[in-house]
């Protein structure tokens, strides 16, 4: 069965949340949340990037986003920074910290292929190699 539609719906989902996240972390306005602000909405710009082109700059420099830990990890870590502000950002972020679980288990389930904007690294990190 192809999941494609459904992982790349989870990803422009993630992605948004990420920018709205980013945004939220704006205020109340300081250097380290404009800072953090800043991270999260390039963060999340890249994840919607990625469903829809991939920069070849994208394989070589960040190559574990074409895997599902990888990718878990790294929504692991974005939504991790969401988690201390008022309720709706702790919501959005324990969101993309259960979609990066998520994809953790899923590099373990051998039965489901990652979409193929997810296999494109390249055959470098993640991939094996004989």
């Amino acid at each position: 069965m192809d999941y494609s539609n459904i992982f790349r719906l989870v990803n422009l989902a993630v992605g948004g949340l990420m920018i709205l996240g980013g945004i939220g972390q704006f205020f109340p306005i300081g250097f380290q949340s404009v800072i953090l602000g800043c991270y999260v909405i390039i963060f999340g710009a890249a994840t919607l990037l990625l469903e829809f082109q991939i920069p070849p700059a994208v394989s070589r420099w960040a190559p574990f986003l074409f895997s599902f830990i990888g990718r878990g990890i790294f929504y692991i870590f974005v939504g991790s920074i969401l988690l201390h502000k008022p309720a709706i950002w702790i919501v959005a972020g324990s969101i993309i910290g259960i979609v990066g679980v998520g994809y953790v288990v899923l590099e373990y389930i051998p039965q489901i292929e990652p979409p193929q904007n997810m296999r494109d690294a390249g055959g470098e990190w993640g991939a094996e190699q004989i």
